[in-house]
Parts: structure tokens; C-alpha cells; sequence
């Protein structure tokens, strides 16, 4: 069974690589950068897609910068919203099921209660608005698909908040982070291996499902955790979010309820800091 993975070199498509190496289970994975596949360009969506019989796409490609989104609306749309609506044009021609990977940032974060799949998706910025966009092309093109929303994602590779707190705390004595905007820490290893879960089941279970590490947290809890699991002597210090005023708005609580996948594909969670000393271990034994 052959499976496309685009965003090879983002975070989720360097952990996919390095989790499938030799070890494929009967699967032929193959990656492509962004370099090697630009999906906002359909006829090289459609042609890469018609090369081989693929029975799976997984989309980790996405325009991730969220407050530069504010000023790249453009580029943002055509990587999130265009192309993903190619994604789904090229697995409908070619009969392939789509896995696309979303964000929590489709919603307001107004709501003091986990979100379903089904709630109102009212992004407050652009980044939201055009992965929002993309889900809603992607539904209203293809049936065969699977839509991940998952939130805060972290890892080893690339650059995530984890690797940004660490090397913050080698430069500053004292570090301010907000502890008003809520939601759960996701760790890219636990969603890589749900993607495969659901490769491997061959599931006919389409449409929208939410995926994050158990618990809740804020953003000050996640820098503590770090920073307490790395026994880092900072000066962790917890401010509002009008103290530290970003280019777009960030939804205060978008934390998610996974209800529906764990159900759905029988899955046991694992809890947010338990996931973290697991990161934390693979990227020390990384930078050896």
C-alpha cells in the first residue's frame, strides 16, 4: 500500500520519517518537502498523485507562521486553503483517502468546555480562517477524508515551543509567558502514530475528528513543565495576554474533546507531561 506524505521536512513529516524508516508494516511511504511537491500547484498535485496508486495521502504541509499570516493573507491561502482544496482534487481523480492535518485555531476560544468536532469554528485570525477554508474545500470535495485538528504540536524537529523555551532559557535569566491562553500541549510522535493507526485499520470512518495529549494547560504551564523537567534555574514569570500583544489574536481556550477519535479508533491518550519527558529524552539524545 503506497502513501503520500507531503511536508516532508516540516515537524509531523520528519517524525513520520523517522518512526516508518525500515519498518513499514507492508507500507511504502513516499515523502515529499515542500521543495519537492509545492501543493498550491495543482497539475504537479494532480501528476505526483497519478505516478503512483496511492491509497493514502497524508497532508502535513501547511503555512504555520500565525502572526505573519496577518500580513501574508495571500500565502497563507494558497498554501492552507488552495492547497488543500488540490489535495482533495488530485486523491478524488486518483481514488485516494486524504488524512489532513488542521488546528484548534479554527475556533474563537470564547467556550469554557473542551470542543466538539461539530461546534461553530469562528476563527479570530487569518492562519485560522485559511485552514478553516481548506477543511471546507476538502469536505465539499472529497468524501474519502480524514480531518485531524490538533493543537499546540511539538517535537524534536523543527522549530516548535519546546526548543524556543530551551534555548531562551541559555540566553535570559528571567522569561515572561502567558498563562491565560489554555489549551493542551501535543506531542508530533503521539499524532504521527494515530495517522498510522488509522492507515493501518483501512477505516471507512470519514469526516472531522480532534486529536491532542490528554490534560490542560496554559502556556506558563507548559514553559514550567519544561523548564522544571530540564532542571533549567530560570525565572519563569506569568503575564496576560495584553502584556505580550502579537500581530493576531489567539483563542484563550481551545481545548479539544477527543471523544470521537478515541471512541472511534479505540485509543488510549497520553497525558501532555508525560508526553513531554518522552520529547524531551529524544531531542537530548538528538543534540549528543
Amino acid at each position: 500500500m503506497n502513501i503520500l506524505i507531503t511536508g516532508a521536512s516540516g515537524q509531523l513529516g520528519s517524525m513520520l520519517q523517522s518512526m516508518v524508516g525500515s519498518n513499514t508494516h507492508g507500507l511504502d511511504f513516499f515523502f515529499k518537502s515542500s521543495t519537492q511537491l509545492d501543493i498550491t500547484d495543482l497539475e504537479a498535485v494532480r501528476e505526483t498523485l497519478s505516478s503512483q496508486d496511492f491509497a493514502y495521502c497524508v497532508n502535513c504541509a501547511a503555512y504555520t507562521h500565525v502572526d505573519k499570516a496577518e500580513t501574508e493573507p495571500e500565502t497563507a491561502r494558497r498554501v492552507n486553503s488552495s492547497g488543500a482544496r488540490n489535495l482533495a482534487l488530485g486523491c478524488k481523480q486518483n481514488n485516494t483517502v486524504l488524512i489532513h492535518i488542521s488546528t484548534d485555531f479554527v475556533f474563537d476560544g470564547y467556550g469554557n468546555v473542551p470542543y466538539k468536532e461539530e461546534d461553530i469554528a469562528r476563527p479570530l485570525g487569518f492562519y485560522g480562517d485559511t485552514k478553516y477554508n481548506g477543511e471546507r474545500a476538502i469536505v465539499n470535495t472529497l468524501k474519502e477524508h480524514f480531518i485531524i485538528r490538533t493543537s499546540w504540536l511539538y517535537s524534536e524537529y523543527g522549530h516548535n515551543f519546546m526548543k524556543t523555551m530551551l534555548r531562551l532559557a541559555s540566553e535570559r535569566e528571567v522569561l515572561s509567558v502567558v498563562y491565560d491562553q489554555v489549551s493542551t500541549p501535543t506531542y508530533a510522535k503521539d499524532l504521527a502514530e494515530v495517522i498510522l493507526a488509522i492507515i493501518k485499520a483501512k477505516s471507512e470512518e470519514y469526516g472531522v475528528y480532534h486529536y491532542s495529549n490528554e490534560g490542560v494547560a496554559s502556556w506558563y504551564d507548559f514553559a514550567k513543565a519544561i523548564f522544571d523537567k530540564t532542571g533549567s534555574d530560570i525565572k519563569l514569570k506569568p503575564i496576560l495576554s495584553e502584556e505580550y500583544p502579537t500581530p493576531a489574536e489567539r483563542p484563550k481556550y481551545s481545548v479539544l474533546d477527543k471523544s470521537k477519535i478515541k471512541q472511534t479508533f479505540g485509543l488510549e491518550i497520553p497525558y501532555w507531561k508525560d508526553s513531554l519527558q518522552v520529547a524531551l529524552k529524544a531531542l537530548a539524545k538528538a543534540t549528543v
